[in-house]
């Protein structure tokens, strides 16, 4: 927005407002803050600036999901009144994130504020360092002197105008309010340099970041942005007919249609290795239709952790910008490569691949955070399934908690009902139904029971409360919640009787599913229901030693972790083996010798 004469900028991006005003004279606008504030001191307008452009470093990696809110049950999964990124909320907690840490650092290594900056600056990847080192050059005096008069990080977010107490609302704090009070100001674009910047960032959201953008039916060479991170790795890019998934072409005596790595001419009888090893073996593709889960969200707990905190730790970060902060290739159903995160990968795809070898590399995983029933109708149309040309797919729709979950003050009033769960389902088994090859299946995944959250985590300590003892998820659930930008308000919450009534909402949508998997027939696929296997999990976990908090992503405090992916997968293909083995393919007698002369068939 422009404001008065001259160039200004503002634009409300994915992490901070970026204010820019012309102002008549130098010194900034005061302003009092109305709850800890009776006093008036002058502080130079470049403070906000600094920590508004050092939080575009790293909130716009942190902030997409901190807070984790659901996408809106509608059709469109960007909502239309946020063009330019999420709300005020997002920008309060990642202020308070960014803040906090440099605190800590300081604390941790009994350093000044502007050494914790710089600390920080260098444990970023290369390519980011230099901006980072002018911040920090040029304003980390600034922030130091809002820390070093003792303001926590909630008062230094509510001085610099990132964290706003609207009028009639109660006032959003992660600590215990200080002792102290304080005076806040408000911003000005001091220089024409970051007054450029604050356009550039305007242009760059205005023309989607790479994570806003969920691409279309695509196999791709490269791993991130929606690449082969999230389904096989194409083996011909130039070639749009030569794809994982797709029946071979003239069994691929020549070249490698299908992408399995297996091709070519047995020198001893004549015969493709193609139709030798994969005719008649029941080759089929895993697809998964979901959310954050199945995307398998994750900040790591090292970026909140100073006294874990390296360079090392944040040697992933451009990856995990890049892939939204999920981690596709280490999920449940589509993981395929060793965890770098915790744990261990176990996933459907794994499995199917070692149960026929001619699977290799069929798997696409359709899931967005914030997925949930009703806009999953729009994500559904990137499957890239040829009813024609290609295999049978195994389809997991596992919509898990965002039907149920959502940020709301009146929580209930914006759950899914069962008759929405009902139509938006069976409208997305119809779009199945005309794209999947005949011979397909299609298991339908119950949501989780989310009260498991608040009974393993409430009363324990949060990544960022780690060092001090002063922040448990207790208070980090109401610190969202009181912003509205809460995952699940319905279950991150001390209110026993509404965590009850979220359950309720979820078992009636549980149930919905199971309905439709016994009553609802379909011409490409059958149908099968399963409960999410949250409960066995933890019984299985328990018998490893293992403790219940340990099943539940540290720094959210939402999402299934790495090790409760792991398990959920043996559970899942225990339930398959044992009542639909047909599902599942028979095992191909071939593996060894496809193993033997393709070896790793040309890796992932």
């Amino acid at each position: 927005m422009l404001s008065g004469s001259g160039s200004c900028c503002g634009s409300r991006s994915l992490v901070i407002y970026c204010y820019c005003r012309r102002h008549g004279s130098a010194e900034p606008e005061l302003f009092i803050q109305p709850s800890w504030s009776s006093q008036a001191s002058r502080m130079k307008g470049s403070r906000q600036t600094f920590l508004n452009l050092f939080c575009i470093l790293w909130l716009l990696l942190l902030l997409k999901a901190a807070s984790s809110s659901p996408l809106p049950h509608g059709k469109d999964p960007r909502p239309p009144s946020l063009p330019f990124g999420l709300y005020k909320g997002h920008t309060c907690v990642g202020c308070v994130l960014v803040v906090s840490v440099i605190e800590q650092l300081a604390q941790w290594h009994n350093s000044t504020v502007k050494a914790a900056v710089e600390r920080l600056c260098d444990y970023i990847p290369e390519k980011l360092q230099g901006f980072c080192y002018v911040l920090a050059e040029l304003y980390g005096p600034h922030i130091a002197e809002l820390i070093d008069r003792e303001m926590n990080a909630d008062v230094v977010c509510h001085s610099l105008r990132l964290c706003k107490q609207d009028p009639g609302q109660p006032l959003c704090h992660l600590y215990s309010p200080p002792k102290k009070i304080f005076m806040g100001f408000s911003s000005v674009c001091a220089f024409p340099l970051l007054a450029d910047l604050c356009e550039k960032i305007k242009h760059v959201l205005r023309n989607k970041l790479p994570f806003e953008d969920f691409d279309g039916d695509k196999f791709s060479t490269f791993p991130t942005l929606r690449g082969y991170h999230w389904r096989g790795r194409d083996c011909n890019d130039k070639n749009t007919t030569v794809y994982p998934g797709r029946r071979p072409d003239n069994w691929d005596a020549k070249s490698d249609s299908n992408c399995n790595g297996i091709w070519g001419v047995d020198p001893k009888d004549g015969i493709p290795y193609e139709e030798k090893f994969c005719k008649g073996a029941d080759s089929k593709g895993v697809v998964l239709l979901g959310d954050s889960a199945g995307a398998h969200f994750h900040i790591p707990p090292e970026w909140m952790t100073v006294t874990q905190m390296s360079a090392k730790s944040f040697a992933n970060l451009p990856t995990a910008f890049s892939d939204e902060l999920d981690w596709p290739q280490f999920s449940e159903i589509t993981g395929f490569l060793n965890s770098t995160i915790g744990g261990w990968t176990d996933s459907l795809y794994l499995r199917l691949r070692k149960r026929n070898r001619c699977n290799h590399r069929d798997l696409q995983n359709i899931s967005q955070n914030g997925g949930s029933s009703g806009n999953l109708l729009s994500l559904i149309k990137s499957l890239a399934r040829n009813q024609l040309l290609d295999n049978p797919a195994i389809v997991i729709y596992a919509t898990i908690g965002n039907d149920v979950c959502n940020g709301e003050r009146n929580t209930l009033a914006h759950m899914t009902t069962p008759k929405e769960m009902l139509s938006n389902v069976v409208q997305a088994l119809r779009y199945l139904d005309s794209h999947l090859p005949n011979g397909s299946h299609v298991i339908l995944t119950g949501l989780v029971d989310g009260r498991f959250l608040w009974d393993n985590l409430h009363d324990r300590y949060h990544p960022l409360g780690q060092l001090n003892k002063d922040v448990t998820y207790s208070q980090l659930y109401s610190f969202l919640d009181c912003l509205q930008v809460s995952p699940c308000s319905g279950w991150l919450t001390p209110n026993e009787t509404l965590r009850n009534l979220t359950s309720e909402r979820a078992l009636q949508l549980s149930n919905v599913l199971k309905e439709i998997a016994r009553s609802e027939k379909f011409v490409n696929f059958d149908i099968f229901y399963m409960d999410f296997p949250l409960r066995k999990t933890a019984e299985e976990w328990r018998k490893m030693g293992g403790e219940p908090w340990q099943l539940i992503e540290p720094v959210d405090g939402f999402h299934p972790s790495q090790i409760a992916a792991a398990l959920g997968t043996g559970i899942t293909w225990q339930k398959a083996l044992h009542e639909w083995p047909q599902v599942l393919g028979k095992e191909n007698p071939f593996n060894d010798q496809i193993e033997a002369i393709f070896k790793d068939q040309g890796g992932h």
